[in-house]
């Protein structure tokens, strides 16, 4: 169905960020990963995110078509790949998009909902630390002279997390000699939008991570840097594990 080859569609994949982050079980935190491209469904857009572009045949009313990424052609059934390119030479229809999130996006979703909810119920509040990589361009500095961004935090500007655990990532980070950017270019996708309510106790905090660190980006390769990167990961990691619950919880109104 693509007018592009392997390669090319690969460039819009979170390459190896599942590698990097597979130590969490082992500090007792659940590792959620997907297992289709997101150049197929994107589980970080709204699921009404379609491009009427796209389709050759009319879409429900739902829809959400005017968002900002679907103009940028990536809605949750992205129209482009990460440079720009066209994903398909010819319009789809809208079953398609329908089995595509039948198939992937609901079943992902509802996993994550489940997950949210048992931690919730062992407690009483849950975080997310939604795990991504960003192409080197993304990591650019805002000023001439500047170094390159190494990793982006994601809190929808406070709304999404506690400041607690963004100021913990930021300082674990630069201890490691990164630097941390927050909400910018990034601020956090759909998973923050829609799961992150610390009002509720549920928190959601996006890592981007420059891949220029562990990948080489014209082969998709993995770089030297990997193992280094992955190590400080895991450092990481274990100084989430070890937020108390307490932090996270809830304020509980006064009688």
């Amino acid at each position: 169905m693509s007018r592009l080859d392997r390669h090319a569609l690969r460039q819009s994949e979170d390459c190896y960020v599942d590698l990097l982050f597979d130590a969490a079980p082992a500090f007792g935190a659940p590792l959620l990963r997907a297992l289709f491209p997101r150049a197929w469904v994107d589980v970080n857009r709204s699921r009404d995110e379609l491009d009427q572009r796209m389709f050759a045949d009319a879409l429900p009313s739902s829809a959400d078509t005017r968002s900002n990424r679907v103009r940028a052609g990536l809605g949750v059934i992205p129209r482009i790949v990460a440079d720009g390119q066209d994903i398909y030479d010819r319009k789809l229809k809208f079953f398609e998009a329908r089995r595509r999130l039948g198939a992937c996006y609901d079943p992902y979703h509802r996993a994550l909902g489940e997950l949210v909810s048992a931690a919730r119920a062992q407690f009483g509040c849950a975080m997310i630390i939604d795990c991504h990589s960003m192409p080197s361009a993304g990591g650019a500095p805002f000023r001439e002279g500047e170094r390159s961004i190494d990793f982006v935090l994601g809190d929808r500007f406070g709304a999404s997390c506690a400041a607690a655990a963004p100021a913990l990532v930021e300082h674990v980070l630069g201890a490691h000699g990164y630097l941390v950017s927050r909400n910018a270019p990034y601020a956090g996708g759909h998973v923050a939008t829609a799961y992150g309510r610390p009002s509720d106790g549920v928190h959601v905090l996006q890592i981007e991570i420059n891949r220029a660190l562990y990948l080489d980006e014209r082969r998709i390769a993995r770089t030297e840097g990997f193992d280094r990167l992955r190590r400080n990961l895991q450092s990481l990691i274990s100084e989430l594990a070890r937020i108390s619950p307490a932090a996270l919880r809830p304020a509980q109104a006064a009688e």
